[in-house]
């Protein structure tokens, strides 16, 4: 993961780099940051309606690790340093057809649990997004019209009784 000093206030846009897979789908790299305790999982506001997620976007081709992306990512879009402790596998893409759009492809998912180390008061999204810790409960509720998102939830060794 990147030192503090290398960590960018800049938030990619575009796809120029984007990784795709050999069906044409777009790579998403995204992480369910939880905390130490594994009680709470940190969901974020989506840019593009009113719904929670987790963080996650494309795995660009100078990031060596669909890992890498997934920390740039909680970062970016969450402002949380994260450490990853396991690699919760890939997850194919379970909209339906008239769900995807030209702004939101078809993807297939890699997403990896992380702990959340350090909360940052000024990250590049902040201005987009707000950050919300919640119970696994809450959470599942909230992504209920993402299935790929729920999985990689319940994959996670979050804390499913509260």
């Amino acid at each position: 993961m990147a030192h503090d000093h290398e960590r960018s206030m800049e938030a990619r846009v575009g796809r120029d780099n984007q990784r795709y897979g050999p069906q044409g789908e777009r790579l998403v790299a995204g992480v369910v940051p939880l905390s130490a305790d594994r009680k709470t999982v940190l969901l974020i506001q989506s840019v593009r309606r009113n719904a929670w997620v987790l963080p996650k976007g494309g795995w660009e081709t100078d990031e060596p690790t669909a890992q890498d992306a997934a920390c740039r990512e909680a970062w970016e879009e969450a402002g949380a340093i994260c450490k990853v402790h396991a690699d919760l596998g890939k997850i194919p893409e379970r909209r339906k057809p008239e769900q995807l759009t030209a702004t939101a492809p078809k993807a297939a998912y890699h997403f990896f649990e992380a702990t959340v180390e350090k909360e940052e008061e000024v990250w590049p999204e902040q201005h987009k997004r707000k950050r919300r810790w919640m119970g696994y409960k809450e959470a599942i509720i909230l992504l209920k019209d993402r299935p790929e998102l729920s999985e990689a939830l319940n994959r996670s060794s979050i804390d499913k009784s509260s």
